[in-house]
């Protein structure tokens, strides 16, 4: 062959770092060897795989094609190296998932593989779910978990368990005493809500898309946590997912607030990239994730460790 596993190994950081210095230091190894490794993979085929604009190195037409079929190549390259190690467990994994399913499942799911599977790694990412869409789809995470939904062209899409959002309030304010609320009624109200790019405030504008009213919000914020404590302090009504809200709700600190005018359930999704190549390691999160929710309909369902 006339390229090397190292010769690919810098090329797909590249490409994902926009940077030899960034992709460099990823590696450990020198910025020169980097630009050295790049510029002779490309010299040996007389080609050019990366564009500079400005001062980030920017994939063309012809590395767009090479980069999952580098990245899929190393992911085998990296299973033959274990296996002929003899190395326990099964490989690393970068797992990214968005904020419910990365506070209150993942730990337990990766807790459970790791017993499963010692001398295995796992890093885990939790952010919103535009940016586990747009990690997957440059190859920087090895499996999505999201809560919203995704129309990328190179992501391939698995359901995994419903959800269901709750509406919800502190029990001294006025919709705490009302059996249901309606759309127009909620319209008015304040609200604390998560961020644009998340999946909890994509399921909450859609189930509102049919009424012109827009929603008054005081705070935008990216967790969960920091929206239940503000709802607490009595700043607004907010939307969450139950799975979120159960500890609160048994200890009265929270109220749930019934709107029969809101469609809320939602699909938590696995996803990856259309040329990933699936490890060992990936199949096996996979069958553990499907295994914790097999007997249940819904997400708030599973017993998880209660929050006193």
């Amino acid at each position: 062959m006339r390229y090397t596993l190292r010769q690919l190994e810098v090329f797909v950081a590249i490409a994902q770092h926009e940077s030899v210095s960034q992709a460099a230091q990823t590696l450990a190894l020198s910025q020169s060897a980097a630009s050295t490794a790049l510029a002779e993979f490309e010299r040996q085929f007389d080609c050019q795989l990366l564009d500079r604009i400005g001062k980030r190195l920017k994939l063309n037409a012809l590395g767009f094609q090479v980069l999952p079929k580098a990245v899929a190549l190393l992911d085998r390259a990296e299973e033959i190296e274990e296996l002929l190690s003899g190395q326990r467990g099964i490989g690393l994994l970068d797992i990214g998932a968005t904020l419910t399913i990365g506070n209150y499942l993942a730990t337990l799911l990766i807790s459970d593989f790791l017993k499963r599977h010692p001398g295995s790694r796992v890093r885990l990412q939790v952010r919103n779910t535009t940016t586990i869409i747009e990690q997957i789809a440059h190859h920087e995470l090895d499996l999505g978990l999201i809560e919203g939904d995704c129309q990328h062209q190179d992501v391939v899409m698995q359901p995994w368990v419903e959800d269901a959002l709750t509406v919800f309030c502190a029990p001294s304010h006025p919709l705490a005493k009302v059996k249901k609320a309606s759309l127009d009624r909620l319209l008015r109200e304040t609200w604390i809500m998560r961020e644009q790019g998340s999946g909890t405030r994509l399921t909450l504008e859609q189930a509102a898309r049919h009424r012109r009213g827009r929603f008054d919000i005081l705070l935008e914020l990216e967790h969960t946590e920091g929206i239940k404590r503000a709802v607490e302090s009595g700043l607004g009504i907010g939307c969450v997912s139950r799975l979120a809200l159960r500890d609160a709700f048994r200890r009265g600190s929270l109220v749930p607030i019934a709107t029969p005018e809101l469609d809320l359930r939602r699909q938590f999704t696995f996803i990856w990239h259309r040329h990933k190549y699936l490890t060992t390691g990936i199949r096996e999160f996979l069958r553990l994730c499907q295994q914790m929710t097999e007997d249940i309909q819904r997400i708030d369902e599973i017993e998880l460790p209660r929050v006193l």
